[in-house]
């Protein structure tokens, strides 16, 4: 028996600043921001799938996600982009091919929005 899954338990985002961080991410996500900061550098946000890992001890400005790693789920993409707007997120694309959208977080990782 293999003792590696075939799963994925967390995402790292490296952030400058683990309680900004915190604070962005779980307002985009609509989510509470309780919860531990862990060792002083970790905030874990469960997610449905693999959870999102902020950990601000791995930040430099050359670790930046410059293509992204994941991808956000929506079931409204037209909504999701006016949503992130309204919110002054950094948009890097607008909607292409009706299915997905680039953004960056405060600190510069691109990320995505797909439906």
């Amino acid at each position: 028996m293999n003792p590696i899954l075939n799963k994925i338990g967390g995402v790292f985002i490296p952030v400058s600043s683990i309680e900004k961080a915190r604070v962005w991410y779980c307002d985009i996500l609509g989510l509470p921001t309780e919860g531990e900061i862990y060792f002083g550098h970790i905030f874990v946000i469960p997610m449905e799938g693999p959870d999102l890992v902020l950990d601000s001890q791995i930040y430099s400005p050359d670790k930046v996600y410059k293509v992204p790693a994941f991808q956000l789920r929506t079931a409204d993409i037209h909504q999701a982009y006016e949503f992130m707007h309204a919110k002054n997120v950094e948009l890097v694309t607008g909607i292409e091919n009706g299915h997905w959208f680039n953004f960056k977080d405060p600190d510069g990782n691109l990320l995505m929005v797909c439906k």
